[in-house]
């Protein structure tokens, strides 16, 4: 059976037999596609190249033949390709038989080849095959020795290499060559050039230097045998184009290696055959590398203008050409040759023009006998050598006319600087030097190197020198130019070399053609400094100046006229900066300086020491010493600094002087002070300021400001000038602004007050006043000089006087205030209780008066900067500063007083748009403020003296019986400020009662003058606080704080009731007997006027017990747990409640402030009282309109009480602190608004009642009155009675719970601060709702007020918005009433807060703002639909939606149940389960639009019913309506 054969690729060595690549490859050669693709297009493109070159010449025909013959052929090659490629793409199943082919064809090669193998092997190679006869004794020599020694010995003559010798034996045939060596060499004929040479280990090297080096030795100690050259080394390099590269290759040096040793056979001077040889083929190398460097530094860096091979015989020479811009006969060249005369010299250089022996033998020693081989280092050094050879040529041309000058060359390249000047910079000397490439003379000054001058002298150095001497002149003054530039770069002056000169002047000086400079100074546009310039005879290196100072004026042409003062020796006033830029300069006049003068004056000493330095030198006498020696620099010109620096100093003083003299004010001229600090104008005397303020005031026709101007005595002048010591002008240049100032000091003796200043403590006193000198007007220079002596002098006039009484110590002044500082030209006061609060006085020239500023301090306001006008006119009409202190003392706390009160601007008053300020302080005098609140009430507020003040209301007018337009009469303002009255401070500060006319010009406050009352002083003459017990005649003009004379004698009732001026008048007859007179309006002034005797209102004085609660005809349990309520006191026995009559009080209790506290235990008022029949007719009559009129006197203490900010007096509203007086004006404002809403809106009726400041309405099935809480009347309190129901019509009847809530709600969240008008028309119109839906508002109150009657259900609080909130959709304007009615349906505003749960606050609680309509006629409650609403409020209207689908009972109002199922369910997407009891406590904040926080209101409807046995909502108890209510709200704090 025929083995079965195996696959190819599991066979055995098949990997190693078939070649790599092909096993199971095709028995076919096989080409890539790609490869036959390229040459496809190869082919292509290159048939297309040939027709497009043979086209041309065919004709026509032939050309299309071709054309379509060449596309025919693509076509075909083409479309073969194509079908190649279609089948390539089933060609798997070819290559997979070709590979079953192939394997087979494997297969049977291998079998052909085995059968071959074994025949060969049978027919050849087994044929001779024998065993050899064994080798027995080589065997058993092997096995027993261990060696075999039976081998030939041509073995081991052949190949086994003879034993080495030993080192010993090396080392003494080594030193017996070395003498055979030596001995050949001793013996034989040696060159000089190989006289170097080392013998060591047989053999003998000989070097030349930067040539080559060869080792040589013999083979025997025979004198016949040859040398044996061993090693060459050539020593030649090219460092620069070799880059390290071996310049011989190893063949060279083998084929030079072979011809030596050749020569060396059999001559007998074998070693100099052997130098000639190496010293011919190194030196030709030198001059091949040479060369090459030539050619390359020619074609890389440098042209052939610059440099050239003009020969080149290698082996013999190399020629160089350079400078070749140079005009020579023999030009510049240097050749580098080897010596014809003596083969053994090394490579020589020659130069043309020759050189000297030891500058070129230096040449070639740096750039050819050196290790470096370089053309461009002889070149370099060549170049070096000739540049130094024509600059030493130069140098001795310069000398010829330069003596005594300093030359110096030096430098690689060389450079040779020849200073100009002396003494001169290296920097401003000129450098020489030749451009290496062409060798041409090159220049520069390197300080100046836009020097116009060195390109001429450039050209001279390179052609003619005679005008050398010539352009050095010029380049002296030229630079001589640049060093006064630089000298004045730091002074104000500007140096320039011409002048636009209209017609030239007459000076000789200034013609063309002179060397001079003109100096423009920058602060006196009119004058010239001219600097004239001069070598000098002997030096012309050293310069000499000369000053001219010119005075010059501007002009467009010969037309102009130019006036005779600009001919002054000094012009006092210059030309305005817009007239100066004009076209021509015309001098006026040219004045010659003396040098020497003007550099030696006192202290400027400038002493020669040598031609070249110069020193500054303070004293004469003491020799100089190194320390004081100042060099300066060689660009530094001291005598044009210094004499700029004195025209610029000087000046400015010479012009002030000639403007004091114009205006008559005597001096002692410019000075120097002592060691030369500065320069110093003396002024002797200054004039009155009243006589040229006089003059002023008469030429421009002022008669009548003049004349109020102080009065200057005669002694005060006097005094005030023996204390002026001195009037010094000085001038200084300001550090930030660099602008230069006029210093004038004033130095005094002592001051008449003494000032608690520090620096204000010694007998030297000292005034700086300061001016700018950048207007060149000195006229308006002496003119504020003159002002500000005015200043001085009025001031200390002032202060005079008030020295004489601060001195007086019965005037006590000095407890009132205290002198911080008095400089001659302000006082500084300090007053108040601390002395901290500051009060400024100075002399204003511009109103020609006393300014005051007033300055608070660190824990106190000034609040005497709103009355500053008034002050301040006060101190310019009386000139007296004791009185303005005393008003600043008596006034400083009832003004700190006033200014605690709020001025901001608030919105939502009357319109909600429009801002209006809440208060408004407006100072009519110096005792007068006037007061107005949100631009309706104004209250007029008096200073009096003794800590009193006196208040009235400011809409009554004061010389009329009407009120002013602007304002409105304060409803019960006298009986308001009334309990703040202290009678002991009253009945001590006063002799006479209050006048009872109420209207009367002549009243009381008749006698302090209106605003004017100020304007001038009593009969008396005295200040109405010195002299507070004299006056003059009574006047409406009276000065303020005085105490009119007595109409009536002193009684013992209340001291704020009105007093009657007429005897007959008294008693309640006059009030019955003219009852019929209309009492809203002040009673003529021959009426007899109610003056109730024993009847005194409730005030701090007179703290009342509270009475024992009593049920009113209404049972209103809301009164009986509020003691400031206006309803506590009324008498269920009396039908007419307001007048029924009560305990009587006791006596008033004179001292007690308005913080005691009484018994009855009213909080944040005065104490309360129990009215009694009498004090309802004086309440009555304080709260009547007019009654305000008439002054009510308070101490200090009481008004600061009535305007600093405190709790409410009803602890039940939770707002920021506010002052008394802002709530009660709040109070009556927003009582006010009602009473006009109620008139404008017809669903309310206005009811008449009996008792002023109530009012009285009713809505449907409802009364409702409204009036302040007579305890402390910063409250308004509303009483809501159920109407009888009409017998006809059954109408559903609210329960007393439901009106105490309604009580509740409007004391805390509609009349509570910020009182707005528009919460007020909200709960008008909740009112006016028909019962059942008022209902379910008044359970959203009281779940608003107490928001744990919810039980655990609730997840969200509610508050009810009374106006429009910001955060709400704009349904309603912002600030309006967010209650809207119409179409019979309710649109309003609830702002819902999540409750707080799992350890959150209320201030992470999510707030929502959702505007809620309720449709009466469908009973349907929903949200407005918008078209924009967020997600939330999106889920609340569809809770809402659901709730009208499903849970609206018939009969019932689904107002509250809908709310109340909606904070139930709504939930936010990230809300959690809450716990089953979480606590419920006050909602965040503010409710939006009520602006009062929720506090615990009201009282418990049963006194002995708990609060845990109050029915919850989900009890479901059943109300009047039929539908579950929270049931009654208990009252009281828990």
């Amino acid at each position: 059976m025929a083995p079965t054969p195996l696959p190819l690729e599991q066979m055995p060595g098949v990997g190693g037999y078939l070649p790599s690549g092909q096993e199971g490859g095709s028995r076919i050669n096989t080409m890539s596609l790609s490869v036959l693709i390229d040459f496809i297009i190869q082919r292509t493109y290159h048939e297309l190249m040939v027709l497009a070159e043979l086209l041309p010449r065919k004709t026509d025909m032939e050309r299309k033949v071709e054309i379509y013959d060449y596309a025919a052929r693509t076509r075909h090659l083409f479309t073969r390709l194509n079908a190649l490629v279609k089948w390539g793409n089933s060609v798997s199943k070819v290559d997979k038989s070709s590979q079953i082919m192939s394997f087979l064809d494997k297969q049977n090669m291998l079998f052909v080849e085995s059968a071959d193998m074994l025949a060969r092997m049978s027919r050849e190679t087994l044929v001779r095959a024998r065993l050899p006869n064994f080798h027995i004794p080589a065997a058993v020599e092997v096995l027993t020795t261990g060696t075999y020694n039976r081998l030939p010995t041509c073995i081991r003559e052949r190949i086994v290499p003879p034993d080495a010798i030993t080192p010993a034996e090396k080392k003494q045939t080594l030193l017996r060559l070395n003498q055979v060596i030596q001995h050949r060499l001793v013996t034989g004929k040696l060159l000089p050039q190989m006289r170097e040479f080392r013998i060591k280990n047989g053999r003998v090297t000989f070097e030349v230097k930067h040539e080559f080096s060869v080792a040589l030795t013999v083979m025997g100690d025979s004198p016949i045998v040859p040398w044996r050259l061993l090693d060459i080394d050539v020593l030649v390099e090219d460092k620069e184009t070799g880059d390290g590269k071996s310049l011989v290759h190893p063949l060279q040096v083998n084929y030079i290696h072979q011809l030596i040793q050749a020569r060396l056979v059999e001559n007998p001077n074998a070693l100099s055959e052997v130098y000639n040889c190496l010293h011919y083929f190194c030196q030709s190398l030198q001059l091949e590398v040479l060369y090459t460097q030539t050619l390359r530094l020619n074609y890389e860096r440098l042209d052939d203008n610059n440099i050239t091979v003009e020969e080149y015989v290698p082996g013999v020479k190399l020629t160089v050409s350079y400078w070749r811009d140079l005009k020579s006969e023999l030009g510049y060249r240097l050749t580098v040759q080897s010596d014809p005369s003596e083969i053994g010299r090394p490579l020589a250089v020659v130069h043309v023009p020759s050189l000297g022996a030891k500058e070129s033998a230096e040449v070639a020693d740096r750039a050819v006998r050196s290790e470096h081989l370089s053309m461009e280092r002889l070149i370099v050094h060549t170049v070096y050598i000739r540049s130094v050879s024509r600059l030493s040529d130069l140098k001795l041309e310069f000398q010829a006319f330069l003596k005594d000058v300093d030359f110096n060359l030096q430098g690689t390249p060389a450079i040779l600087t020849v200073p100009v000047l002396t003494p001169c910079l290296r920097a401003e000397q000129i450098h020489i030097t030749i451009d290496t490439h062409t060798g041409m003379f090159r220049c520069h000054v390197p300080k100046h190197l836009d020097c116009p001058i060195t390109d001429e002298m450039q050209d001279c150095l390179n052609g003619d020198r005679s005008k050398l001497p010539s352009l050095l002149s010029e380049l002296r003054y030229w630079i001589t130019h640049r060093r006064c530039e630089k000298t004045l770069q730091h002074l104000p002056a500007t140096a320039i070399e011409t002048l636009p000169f209209l017609t030239l002047p007459e000076y000789e000086l200034l013609r063309t053609g002179r060397h001079k400079i003109y100096v423009k100074l920058h602060r006196h546009p009119n004058i010239i400094l001219v600097v004239q310039l001069n070598e000098k005879p002997t030096m012309p290196n050293e310069m000499e100046y000369t000053f001219h100072l010119g005075f010059v004026v501007f002009q467009k042409d010969e037309a102009d006229v130019v006036d005779d003062s600009a001919k002054q020796l000094v012009s006092v006033v210059a030309q305005p900066q817009s007239e100066i830029p004009k076209l021509y300069t015309k001098l006026m006049r040219l004045i010659e300086f003396d040098t020497f003068v003007a550099t030696h004056g006192p202290g400027t000493e400038v002493d020669e020491i040598s031609p070249h330095k110069r020193k500054s030198n303070g004293d004469i006498l003491a020799p100089p010493t190194k320390q004081q020696k100042t060099i300066f620099p060689a660009y530094f010109i001291p005598e044009l600094a210094h004499v700029v620096a004195m025209c610029d100093e000087k000046i400015p003083f010479l012009n002030l002087a000639q403007a004091l003299t114009k205006h008559n004010i005597p001096h002692s001229g410019l000075q120097v002070e002592a060691n030369a600090t500065s320069l110093v104008l003396k002024i002797l005397a200054l004039p009155k300021p009243g006589q040229t303020q006089q003059a002023a005031g008469e030429s421009k026709g002022t008669h009548g400001a003049n004349s109020a101007l102080p009065k200057i005595e005669k002694h005060v002048w006097e005094d005030l000038m023996r204390r002026v010591l001195s009037i010094s002008v000085r001038s200084q240049m300001n550090k930030n602004s660099q602008v230069r100032i006029w210093i004038v000091e004033f130095v005094f003796y002592r001051t008449p007050v003494q000032s608690t200043h520090n620096k204000e403590q010694g007998s030297r006193r000292t005034a700086y006043l300061t001016y700018e000198q950048a207007n060149h007007d000195f006229s308006k220079t002496v003119e504020d000089l003159l002002n500000d002596w005015s200043k001085i002098v009025y001031l200390y006039t002032l202060v005079y006087d008030f020295a004489e009484h601060l001195r007086n110590k019965r005037l006590s002044i000095g407890d009132m205030l205290v002198v911080k500082s008095f400089t001659y030209m302000n006082l500084l006061l300090g007053y108040g209780p601390k002395k901290e609060v500051t009060c400024n006085i100075y002399w204003s020239v511009q109103s020609h008066g006393f300014r005051l500023i007033f300055v608070g301090g660190i824990s106190a306001v000034n609040a005497h900067s709103m009355m500053r006008d008034q002050l301040a006119q006060h101190l310019n009409q009386q000139h007296s500063l004791t009185q303005i202190v005393h008003i600043l003392h008596e006034t400083y706390n009832p003004m700190s007083s006033l200014a605690k009160l709020p001025v901001l601007p608030l919105l939502g008053i009357p319109r909600p748009q429009v801002p209006v300020l809440s208060f408004c302080i407006l100072p009519q005098s110096p005792s007068l403020v006037r007061l107005t609140y949100q631009a309706v009430y104004c209250l007029e507020v008096r200073f009096r003296a003794n800590r009193l003040v006196s208040i009235r209301d400011g809409a009554s007018s004061r010389f009329e019986r009407n009120v002013i337009e602007e304002f409105t009469p304060i409803q019960g303002l006298k009986a308001f400020l009334s309990k703040y009255v202290d009678e002991s401070a009253v009945y001590r500060g006063r002799t006479q009662n209050e006048d009872d006319n109420p209207l009367s010009p002549m009243g009381m406050e008749d006698n302090f003058g209106g605003p004017s009352s100020v304007t001038g002083v009593s009969a008396g003459g005295s200040s109405p606080f010195l002299g507070a017990g004299m006056r003059g005649p009574q006047s409406p003009r009276d000065s303020g704080l005085r105490f009119p004379a007595p109409h009536t004698p002193p009684s013992s009732s209340n001291p704020h009731t009105p007093a009657s001026p007429h005897p007959s008048a008294g008693g309640n007859s006059g009030a019955q007997s003219h009852a019929n007179f209309n009492l809203t309006s002040p009673p003529a002034p021959h009426m007899p006027h109610p003056s109730p005797g024993g009847l005194m209102p409730s005030s701090p004085l007179n703290p009342q017990p509270s009475p024992h609660m009593v049920h009113s005809p209404g049972p209103n349990m809301y009164m009986q747990n509020h003691q400031d309520s206006p309803f506590t006191a009324m008498s269920p026995a009396n039908t007419n409640w307001p007048g029924s009559p009560s305990m009587p009080r006791p006596s008033p209790r004179p001292g007690q402030s308005p913080d005691h506290k009484s018994t009855g235990g009213q909080a944040g008022g005065p104490g309360g009282t129990v009215p009694t029949a009498g004090s309802s007719m004086a309440r009555s009559t304080l709260n009547r309109p007019w009654a305000g009129a008439v002054p009510t006197v308070l101490t200090h203490e009481y008004l600061e009480t009535l305007c600093r900010p405190s709790p409410h007096p009803n602890k039940d509203i939770n707002v920021v602190d506010m002052s008394p007086l802002e709530r009660f004006l709040g109070c009556v404002y927003m009582r006010r608004q009602l009473h006009r809403n109620i008139q404008s809106d017809e669903t309310l009726t206005a009811l008449n009642s009996s008792e002023p400041g109530v009012v009285l309405f009713k809505v449907d099935g409802l009364q409702c009155q409204v009036m302040l809480n007579q305890n402390h009347m910063q409250s308004l309190h509303l009483k809501v009675t159920q109407l009888p129901p009409m017998p006809d019509k059954q109408t559903f009847q609210l329960s007393p719970e439901d009106l105490l809530v309604i009580e509740q709600y409007f004391d805390t969240r509609v009349a509570a601060p910020p009182y707005r008008p528009n919460s007020l028309h909200s709960i008008c119109r909740l009112l006016n709702l028909p019962a059942q839906v008022l209902k379910d508002f008044v359970q959203i109150m009281r779940l608003e007020m107490k928001p744990e009657l919810g039980g655990d259900q609730l997840k969200w609080t509610v508050q009810m918005c009374m106006r429009m909130p910001p955060s709400a959709m704009p349904i309603v304007p912002i600030g309006n009433a967010s209650v809207v009615m119409g179409r019979m349906k309710i649109l309003f505003f609830l702002q819902i807060t999540r409750i707080p749960y799992n350890g959150k606050d209320w201030k992470d609680s999510p707030s929502l703002v959702l505007p809620i309509v309720y449709d009466i006629t469908t009973n349907l409650t929903q949200i407005a639909d918008r078209r924009e609403m967020s997600p939330m409020i999106s889920a609340a209207m569809t809770l809402l939606r659901r709730f009208a689908d499903f849970g609206v009972q018939q009969n019932q109002c689904s107002l509250f149940p809908a709310i109340t199922d909606l904070l139930t369910n709504l939930q936010l997407t990230t809300d959690l389960p809450p716990p089953p009891n979480q606590a419920i406590g006050p909602p965040v904040g503010v409710g939006v639009g009520v602006g009062v926080g929720v506090g615990v209101v009201g009282s418990s409807p049963n006194p002995m019913m708990p609060m845990q046995q109050l029915p919850q909502v989900g009890n479901a108890q059943v109300g009047p309506g039929g539908y579950p209510q929270l049931g009654p709200n208990p009252g009281g704090p828990q």
